[in-house]
């Protein structure tokens, strides 16, 4: 297994490996998978804590693809901290479980492959080429930064892995093989008929009397919804947004122009050396002392690095790594670089990831800006923190104000409020504002629909509240005869129009079983048939009621036919003949066909595999939870 996981380093393994860490950063976040938290740990897997930070990160992830998955329509339930909680501390144990396993057979990523991995995502590229600057942005923005984004990766590459020998571990013998195509491969040769529901609907009338029976007998399945006119009071913090004075505005420029000075920034270029697998520290420092002897000769350093350097992200476009204000690159480098003349090289920096030689190509001297570069974002940095105080003072005054108001019309005169009218809501809304699951569950509560209340001030978000009451229930009843005469003359129709076709087709399978065929009997009838020979599991041309049927029934014996009929989702009804059936053989499938069956069966076994290796992971670990 260990050489199938050393193999799958290389080829479809890392071709797949950028989604499976896109899946993985998706799901788990960055943070929870590098975090280490300060104080006390929740769990211990085999001596390596969990911290709460972790499990937290994780919570508030899945809370977030939740949130962008449901919208505004998510049941707050499902938010649960405590149950989410407890789902996520059982991944970050899984993940931890696969790692120490991943760690023990000394499975690892190298720089090399991680820059490679960097420099061909298309995410970082502009014009297909690396761009350091779209790099460092798009993680800044992301929340990340290039030594957490690289570990992260690290961790990603090595489980991949691990999966990828895991699932190259097992196999399915040319016997099972064989025993599978039997069933997989099997071939049925089928006839059908369809007898179409529209013939015989066409022949049904239904008279008033049937109508008025239905009706009252029936009555109770034409329900109208239950639904409420509600008023209510909406806060929003928009509503509560003023300009900003001038003098305002310029009071908060003096106080902060400082803390927004641009810091100095320098642009850099490297050529990195890393110790490669087939070569000891002796031929490391050649390839050092030959690049040096090379930039001491005058050799251009963009061309030397495309040629030497070892940051294969970097390498493509001269070794640029961007700009940096002084905590982009490790301290080394930094340090190295804060010491550097424009134009000039570095001597030899040692970091984590190797050996590196550093040239300065830019350096943009900070500055203060002015009141106009921050105008826009201090007026509403302002507006929004003004607006904010307000909509909360209103707020907490609301609730106490509106929990013993008979109405809402005091509440909202007392604090210059609106209150607005609903449209009618169901318990199923499914539009507008009162979609919302939360006001929903308050709208038809027992405090508020039955007792007459006004509602608590509602919470949607911290700039968004609501104080509903109902203002008119309308109960569900049966809804006037007329108003559902179309909807019963169409199940009446379609009912007795079902059963006309289930005689039609059981005379039809009478006519079957005393040898007349299905050509015949099709014919005389006017009904349209077809023939599929040696049809497949898979075959597009059956109709897929007929085909999943025929492949149920036991094969019928030599010289023999099995008959049988099925409805459509339509109503229509189709008769079959299962003619002959033909085990499969593995022997006689087309390359593609033992390819695709090979792949079935290898991801059933891996699957088996992984599950089972988790399950001896936890068996013999030692995993406490405080």
């Amino acid at each position: 297994m260990l050489q199938n996981i050393r193999q799958n380093i290389q080829g479809t393994a890392a071709k797949i490996v950028v989604g499976l860490i896109v899946v993985s950063f998706a799901f788990f976040g960055i943070e929870s998978i590098l975090l280490s938290g300060g104080g006390s740990g929740i769990a211990e897997v085999n001596g390596e804590q969990i911290y709460p930070e972790e499990v937290q990160q994780l919570v508030n992830t899945e809370k977030r693809r939740l949130i962008s998955m449901m919208g505004d329509n998510i049941n707050p339930a499902i938010l649960d901290d405590q149950r989410l909680s407890a789902q996520a501390l059982q991944r970050i144990i899984n993940r931890k479980l696969q790692m120490q396993s991943a760690q023990e057979m000394e499975l690892t990523a190298s720089e090399r492959e991680i820059g490679a991995l960097i420099g061909g995502m298309e995410q970082f590229q502009i014009d297909g080429q690396f761009s350091p600057d779209m790099y460092k942005s798009l993680l800044s923005n992301a929340g990340f930064s290039p030594s957490s984004f690289k570990a992260g990766l690290r961790e990603d590459m090595i489980l991949n892995q691990l999966r990828s020998g895991l699932a190259g571990s097992d196999f399915a013998t040319s016997a099972e093989l064989a025993l599978t195509a039997k069933v997989s491969g099997e071939l049925r040769d089928i006839r059908y008929l369809t007898i179409p529901l529209l013939s015989f609907r066409s022949e049904i009338e239904v008279g008033e009397e049937e109508i008025k029976q239905y009706y009252d007998e029936k009555g109770a399945e034409f329900l109208s919804a239950e639904s409420l006119l509600l008023d209510y009071i909406e806060l929003s913090i928009d509503d509560f947004r003023q300009p900003v004075k001038e003098s305002v505005l310029l009071e908060q420029y003096e106080l902060e122009k400082d803390s927004y000075a641009y810091a100095t920034e320098n642009r850099v270029s490297h050529i990195l050396f890393e110790a490669r697998a087939d070569e000891n520290n002796e031929a490391l420092q050649a390839r050092v002392v030959l690049a040096v002897t090379a930039l001491t000769e005058g050799e251009d350093f963009a061309e030397l690095a495309k040629a030497s350097s070892d940051d294969i992200g970097s390498a493509s476009v001269g070794g640029d790594l961007g700009f940096s204000s002084g905590d982009a690159f490790p301290a080394e480098m930094e340090e190295a670089i804060a010491e550097l003349e424009v134009g000039g090289v570095s001597e030899l920096v040692e970091t984590d990831a190797g050996l590196h030689l550093i040239k300065l190509t830019e350096r943009r001297d900070g500055k203060t800006p002015t009141l106009d570069d921050l105008r826009l974002e201090l007026t509403e940095r302002i507006q929004s923190d003004d607006a904010s105080a307000e909509l909360l003072r209103t707020t907490e005054n609301l609730r106490d104000y509106v929990f013993n108001a008979e109405d809402l019309g005091g509440p909202a005169e007392e604090f210059g409020l609106t209150v607005k009218r609903s449209e009618a809501i169901t318990r199923s809304q499914r539009e507008g504002l009162f979609a919302n699951a939360t006001l929903l569950a308050a709208a038809f509560s027992e405090d508020v629909l039955e007792s007459g209340h006004n509602s608590e001030v509602i919470e949607l978000s911290s700039s968004h509240y609501v104080v509903l009451r109902v203002n008119k229930h309308s109960p569900a009843e049966v809804k006037a005869l007329e108003l559902v005469r179309g909807e019963i003359v169409e199940r009446i129709t379609r009912s007795a129009a079902l059963d006309a076709v289930a005689v039609e087709a059981t005379r039809a399978l009478q006519a079957l079983h005393n040898g007349e065929s299905v050509e015949a009997f099709a014919n005389q009838n006017s009904y349209e048939w077809q023939v599929e020979l040696a049809a497949t599991r898979g075959n597009p041309l059956v109709p897929p009621a007929v085909l999943q049927r025929a492949f149920e029934l036991p094969a019928p014996k030599e010289g023999m036919s099995a008959y049988e009929y099925v409805v459509t989702p339509q109503g229509d009804t189709q008769v079959f003949e299962l003619v002959r059936v033909t085990k499969g053989d593995y022997a006689l499938m087309a390359d593609q066909e033992k390819q695709g069956l090979e792949q079935q069966l290898s991801g059933e076994f891996s699957g088996l595999v992984d599950v089972e290796y988790q399950n001896a992971l936890r068996e013999r670990a030692e995993i406490t939870v405080m």
